[in-house]
């Protein structure tokens, strides 16, 4: 039976354990503090990387923590990587990364061939990591925003009369479903010829506008679009306007059981 280690066993990483169990594989979870069935590890500490057993595949989907910033990032994704690298040199490494890498402010529509310009030191650490990682002969998976089951802060803003459509709302929201994230890293580590040294991006396959998610909403649950307001120039990825491709992924067989948000966003 083959072994999955996974580092950051959160609302992704827990999600990913299901698929990969359900897949046959004999799976293990590891977080910084550890807890039921779970491996506790500082994966920016050698030492506790070292500790970790031996595996065939290995996931990091670690968090920086709420409000985490360069330090945080540093030891978690960076330092991180470095050490998940050096102590599994022959297992089938994914870095699950962040699409707000790309820092594309016009809507253009971004690929992996794209330009990565982070306008914040924090996504400058995340290419540093994904550049150990590649060179290592692992997989980066950029993630759009996640939402799913509990967790999506644009319907729970227009629920509950906190949403601002920022300015004409042509701003493009790039997100995808936790269990097509999920499916997706079990979708890489499972090809036969693993893709070593590449770069996926890993989103809903039909990128709304802001406009476009609210009315959506609107229709779905019967209530007013939300008032126009300014830009949010504070958001935690920062502000880009980008259209984010998945084309690379779905070339290799992977589809999204939820193509776009408005698909999925009864159920989360």
């Amino acid at each position: 039976m083959k072994r999955l280690l996974v580092i950051g066993a959160g609302y992704l990483g827990d999600a990913i354990l299901d698929v990969f169990r359900e897949g046959g594989w004999e799976v293990q979870g590891a977080s910084f503090s550890g807890g039921e069935g779970l491996l506790a590890c500082d994966v920016g500490d050698p030492g506790a990387v070292d500790g970790l057993p031996d595996a065939d595949a290995v996931v990091h989907c670690a968090a920086s923590g709420r409000g985490g910033g360069e330090e945080a990032y540093r030891r978690v994704y960076l330092e991180g990587c470095k050490n998940l690298v050096r102590r599994f040199p022959g297992a089938r490494l994914v870095y699950t990364s962040s699409s707000s890498v790309y820092g594309q402010k016009e809507g253009e529509i971004v690929t992996e061939e794209s330009e990565t310009v982070p306008d914040r030191e924090t996504g400058r650490i995340l290419l540093a990591a994904e550049d150990v990682v590649l060179r290592a002969g692992g997989v980066v998976a950029r993630l759009a925003g996640l939402y799913g089951p509990g967790r999506s802060v644009l319907k729970r803003k227009f629920l509950e009369g906190e949403a601002v459509i920022e300015e004409d709302g042509r701003r493009f929201i790039n997100q995808i479903h936790r269990d097509d994230a999920a499916r997706a890293v079990f979708h890489l580590i499972s090809m036969e010829a693993f893709p070593s040294g590449e770069i996926f991006n890993v989103c809903d396959s039909e990128t709304l506008t802001q406009k476009g998610v609210y009315e959506g909403m609107a229709r779905i649950f019967g209530k007013e679009l939300p008032p126009t307001g300014p830009r949010d120039l504070d958001r935690k990825r920062g502000w880009t306007h980008k259209c984010v491709s998945n084309g690379k992924l779905r070339e290799t067989g992977w589809e999204p059981v939820y193509p776009s948000f408005l698909d999925a966003v009864e159920g989360v």
